[in-house]
């Protein structure tokens, strides 16, 4: 999934970070990805760690941690349904159809009307399955993941859901097909949450916290408003020419609210090692940060010059520069 603020490309230099902080055994720790988005982050110590606890205030996220962090045993028969789905008769005109394609009559195209339609029909299905006990929590957040990730490779959008295409693009017009979601198999459970970080950072406790919180302004819960609805799929009226979703704006995106609700977050985690990924652009200084987290114990930092994420529909945007600075702020608290 084309993610803004993945750290997919990143991941090995946080790893390795993290990994020369605290020792490369790692196998009786545990491990908090507390902003998790996709769980990339979170899936790359799952082999290695004793639990991860992955969190996000964004039901999709929550959906794909289920299945990719929490979900850890083989699942039987789970190509069979699969399988099943993609075979199944498109007859549904639901929610994505009727409010984000075209012949839906609301003039927005986020998916051609024969996904759509698609998408439908297999949401409905395995909320069918659910409510009749055919398949376990388990199975059902694989195939909700499998679902999302699918829907996404044809979305009519320019990486984001934030607006829609005017005509159809090339991946677009594709038939879409439901792919597995694989996850890592291992011995270990894990724990996944869709909280407030500031509200579950106060029950949970473990050795290393990473934090991956928004930079700016941007509010995922309208970037991503349409992978909401697709995981949810419930009742609700859509707003505008976007069809967006009454979604939280989160304090992390508030320049006059960051500081504080960071330093408590800082504060409250019973955590020894933290670890902070947090652009040069961010709503918090770099000072800012330094300053907060010296507060609490030893400080140390490191620094990685990254390409800007881009979107299709950037092309034509001016930047400052076409590359940022990741800074990854290190803390060893005072417990």
């Amino acid at each position: 999934m084309n993610y803004i603020g993945s750290k997919y490309r990143l991941r090995d230099f946080i790893k390795n970070a993290i990994c020369s902080v605290v020792g490369t055994d790692l196998s009786q720790t545990v491990f908090c990805d507390m902003f998790a988005g996709t769980g990339i982050v979170g899936r790359s110590f799952k082999s290695e760690v004793r639990r991860v606890i992955a969190n996000d205030c964004e039901y999709y996220s929550f959906v794909l941690n289920k299945n990719y962090i929490e979900n850890h045993t083989e699942i039987a028969n789970k190509e069979r349904y699969i399988d099943e789905l993609n075979t199944i008769p498109t007859t549904a005109n639901g929610i994505i159809y009727r409010n984000y394609c075209l012949d839906g009559g609301y003039g927005r195209q986020y998916f051609s009307d024969s996904n759509g339609k698609r998408i439908d029909t297999i949401r409905q299905r395995i909320e069918k399955w659910k409510q009749s006990g055919k398949i376990n929590g388990n199975m059902y957040y694989f195939l909700l993941a499998s679902l999302l990730e699918s829907a996404d490779k044809v979305a009519n959008t320019a990486s984001v859901y934030s607006a829609f295409l005017k005509h159809l693009k090339a991946n677009s017009q594709k038939e879409m097909v439901l792919l597995p979601a694989d996850f890592i198999i291992n011995g270990n459970e894990h724990r996944v949450f869709n909280m407030d970080s500031n509200h579950l950072i106060q029950q949970i406790e473990g050795d290393i916290l990473y934090l991956d919180p928004p930079y700016n302004s941007r509010q995922y819960g309208a970037l991503y408003h349409l992978l909401n609805t697709i995981a949810r799929y419930d009742c609700f009226e859509p707003k505008g020419k976007t069809g967006l979703r009454d979604y939280d704006r989160s304090l992390y995106c508030r320049k006059n609210e960051v500081s504080k609700v960071f330093e408590d977050l800082i504060k409250n985690a019973k955590f020894k090692y933290i670890f902070l990924s947090y652009s040069n652009e961010g709503l918090m200084s770099v000072e800012n940060i330094q300053k907060i987290m010296k507060w609490y114990g030893k400080y140390d930092f490191l620094m990685i010059d990254y390409q800007r994420f881009k979107s299709n529909s950037d092309k034509n945007r001016t930047y400052k520069a076409d590359r940022t600075k990741e800074y990854l702020h290190i803390l060893e608290k005072r417990l």
